[in-house]
């Protein structure tokens, strides 16, 4: 049975007179990747800092392994692993000696740190001052960083925000990894096909409400308005057909006769679908 390792119950949280976190609850269990998916100012970030401890919400109640938060310890924190959009490198000192000044913090062998160097395809620039290092590079540290002490609970804030699609691909590698590892994995992000990608469970946020919950492909599922299949025959002609038994024959005339280039089924994807329910696209 998967073990609860976040909740929040009815959270809300407002900064002068504006909302900017309505009635939220959601649940995120071990070996779960759990996406809040939404534009910029939709809350995310404020449910990463309130999950964190770096803020406190106005209403309702968060529970992080089992605890309430007013009651965690520092002890608890320990088991986070952050990679927030402010890195916090040490420009200056090379990738090695800034996870070594984070091992000494946490009392991490230093052997780890060759390890976890390894494991983010950093170690032939262990010794590469950060200043020196691509951003892509960087965003690899950081996450090392975050998984260097082996926490129970990853905290990801837009982790492949302007990154190219390659480097990007590693980090969602790393991420699956730890997913893998029985982590319960919190991530924030705008990138729709990133969220499809890794996700199991996403809310999506919209001015700082959940308007839509569950997984990316149930979600997509449940806004397929038009039923339809794209076929594309390849003598470069388009027909579609609607998704019912009717369409049956057609379909079969077509395979059997070696005409069909492509078939593709008509599923919204969630860009469409929080378009659908907001009217504004989720990069704006």
């Amino acid at each position: 049975m998967n073990r609860e390792m976040i909740g929040l119950n009815n959270v809300s949280k407002a900064f002068a007179d504006m909302a900017v976190l309505k009635d939220i609850s959601f649940r995120i269990n071990d070996g779960e990747i759990f996406g809040l998916l939404g534009p910029s100012g939709a809350g995310k970030t404020s449910v990463i800092k309130i999950i964190s401890g770096q803020i406190k919400s106005d209403s309702g109640s968060v529970h992080i392994l089992g605890n309430v938060i007013d009651n965690v310890s520092s002890r608890i924190y320990e088991k986070f692993g952050v990679v927030l959009d402010q890195p916090g490198l040490y420009d200056r000192l090379s990738c090695y000696d800034n996870l070594l000044i984070f091992a000494e913090i946490y009392g991490i062998d230093k052997l780890e740190i060759g390890s976890v160097l390894e494991r983010v395809g950093l170690s032939e620039a262990r010794k590469r001052p950060v200043e020196k290092i691509s951003k892509g590079m960087k965003q690899r540290l950081v996450l090392a960083r975050a998984i260097m002490h082996r926490p129970q609970i990853l905290l990801l804030d837009e982790p492949t925000g302007a990154l190219d699609p390659g480097t990007a691909h590693q980090i969602h590698e790393l991420i699956l990894e730890q997913k893998a590892n029985g982590m319960a994995v919190l991530l924030t992000t705008h990138n729709m096909v990133e969220a499809s990608k890794l996700c199991d469970r996403i809310v999506l946020l919209h001015e700082g409400s959940v308007i839509e919950a569950g997984s990316p492909d149930d979600i997509c599922r449940k806004y397929d308005h038009q039923h339809r299949i794209r076929i594309l025959l390849k003598n470069g002609e388009q027909r579609e057909l609607i998704n019912e038994p009717a369409a049956a024959p057609v379909l079969y005339d077509y395979l059997s006769q070696g005409k069909i280039e492509s078939i593709h089924s008509s599923e919204p994807n969630l860009e469409t679908v929080f378009m659908e329910l907001t009217g504004r696209k989720l990069e704006e």
